[in-house]
């Protein structure tokens, strides 16, 4: 109990805003709701410089943190510019409008929880710090890949169905 203990007490505060705002934006998305595109964007954009932030930190003893990161990168994209995104777009407003769905809500925390959980080990234990650094890129980078890919179909369909009406 106290190592879990100290593992919840030396996380950045930031950390812990983080996550109430992807959960809070998670619950949001369960809900039917009509939101300018800009706004449809932010969660999305928060995991693309996550997963691009992750990049510069810890030892770059090698090029294999790079490799992983990159090659998840590109193996992901196209997994996020494939994943459905129903949505319509009021043409008076230029809203998009969204039915409610949990997919976002379980992303957001599955996506939180690899990032959290390679971070505490590249923090605690020196021997696996290798390997959570290849696997936390790996990780970074298949977030990037993925939302950038998301975002990418994202602002096509909306252009597609703006030019519709």
């Amino acid at each position: 109990m106290n190592f879990a203990y100290q593992i919840l007490i030396h996380t950045p505060v930031f950390v812990w805003f983080l996550l109430a705002f992807l959960i809070w934006q998670g619950i949001k998305a369960m809900q039917p709701r009509k939101a300018p595109i800009w706004r449809a964007l932010i969660v999305p954009v928060v995991f693309i410089v996550w997963g691009i932030s992750r990049i510069g930190f810890g030892p770059q003893a090698s090029i294999w943190p790079l490799v992983a990161w990159s090659a998840a990168a590109l193996a992901l994209l196209p997994l996020g510019v494939l994943t459905p995104r129903p949505f319509d777009v009021d043409h008076v407003t230029g809203e998009i409008i969204r039915p409610g769905s949990i997919f976002a809500l379980v992303r957001n925390l599955v996506v939180f929880g690899l990032q959290y959980t390679v971070s505490v080990i590249s923090a605690i234990d020196v021997h696996d710090r290798a390997l959570a650094i290849i696997v936390g890129r790996a990780i970074s980078g298949a977030t990037a890949g993925y939302f950038l890919g998301s975002t990418i179909a994202l602002l096509l369909a909306y252009r597609r169905k703006r030019a519709e009406g």
